[in-house]
This record gives structure tokens, C-alpha cells and sequence, in this order.
């Protein structure tokens, strides 16, 4: 019976990307599936405070293995911001269009476009807590670019591509992302737990 494992998320795009990398060994489960609406604050001054803070939530609500995540854009120019504040950068949570039109005129004529984007994914598994990070190094453009994707992509270039985020199928992006490389390191932590506990 494959491992059921709850993400504590409802975002359609972070769910899609997830799945990908897991495939058909776990199932994973969304709020919805659960029966979870309630709004989970992200206090944390941290990328793993605001993850650990998820996964709490849902273990101690529910007594269910699960992981919740944080990500963000660090721009070296803006000493890191974004940061925490990725997603209500501009002040909406969610206008991933004001966001970057905030995010591109602060960096108005900076020569310095190099950023970060990074994932921190907390886990509690058995009660146990663990956490894993993923990293993808890159500069921002000057104007957007693509179709795909969410968030700040369409201006997010990764190192060694010439082209943004936006402008990646799902499966190249799922190559390289920070939230890739985050839940390659998830996945790998749980497929020694399933052996484990096949012995």
C-alpha cells in the first residue's frame, strides 16, 4: 500500500509540481482532500519557521504524517528581499502581477540582478521533525518573459539557461527548481523509510 503523505497546501501549481517528482509510491494529499479550511498564519520571520508552522499545524489537528513548505526570491540588491514577504511583496497575497511590477521598479536601474529563489520543506513523520532546502541561483530580468509557471518566473532567469522560468515546460522546470531540488531530497528521506518498514 503506497505511503499517504498530506502537503499543506491548496496551491494548485505547488501540488502539481510535487506530485511530479513523487510519483505513483506516495499519495499525496491537500487540505482539501482531509477536510482542512482553515487559514494557516505564516508568523515565521523564516522560509523554515513559516514551514514548520504548517506541518505543526496539521499534525497536531489531524495525527497525520505531512510536510508543509515556504519558499521565496532573495535579490541580492534588496538585501534579500523579498524574502518571507515573496508572496505579498506588493501587499495582496497572491498578485504575483503587482509583486513583480513592485520587485522590478526597486531594482530600476541596479546593475546587480542576482537572486535566489529558495524552498525549505519541513516533514514530520512520526512526530519527528525534518527539514530539507533546495536552492536555484539566478538573476532577474528586466521585463517579463513566458507564459508558464507562477510567481516571480517570468522574470527569473536560472544560471546556465537563457531562458526564465516562465518560459520552461513543467518538466524542465521540475529539473532544476529550488522546489524540486527541496522535494528530491523529501522524496529520497521517504523512500528509505518505505524500505525500512518493508523489512
Amino acid at each position: 500500500m503506497p505511503l499517504q503523505l498530506v502537503f499543506a497546501t491548496n496551491n494548485k501549481h505547488k501540488i502539481e509540481e510535487v506530485a511530479a517528482k513523487l510519483g505513483n509510491s506516495i499519495v499525496l494529499l491537500t487540505l482539501n482532500d482531509i477536510g482542512c479550511y482553515d487559514d494557516i498564519d505564516e508568523t515565521g520571520t523564516t522560509f523554515a519557521e513559516n514551514a514548520s508552522i504548517k506541518s505543526h499545524f496539521i499534525f497536531e489537528k489531524y495525527h497525520l504524517n505531512c510536510f508543509g513548505d515556504d519558499s521565496g526570491l532573495e535579490v541580492d540588491a534588496l538585501y534579500g528581499e523579498p524574502g518571507v514577504f515573496s508572496a505579498r511583496y506588493a501587499g495582496q497575497h497572491g498578485n504575483h502581477s503587482a509583486n513583480i511590477d513592485k520587485l522590478l521598479m526597486n531594482l530600476a536601474g541596479q546593475e546587480n540582478r542576482r537572486a535566489r529563489f529558495i524552498t525549505i520543506i519541513s516533514l514530520l513523520w512520526k512526530g519527528t521533525e525534518y527539514l530539507f532546502e533546495g536552492t536555484v541561483y539566478g538573476t532577474i530580468r528586466t521585463e517579463r518573459s513566458g507564459e508558464g509557471g507562477f510567481g516571480y518566473d517570468p522574470i527569473f532567469e536560472p544560471d546556465g539557461f537563457d531562458r526564465t522560468f516562465a518560459e520552461m515546460s513543467l518538466d524542465e522546470k521540475n529539473q532544476l527548481s529550488h522546489r524540486a531540488r527541496a522535494v528530491e531530497k523529501l522524496v529520497a528521506f521517504l523512500q528509505q523509510q518505505a524500505i525500512a518498514e518493508a523489512l
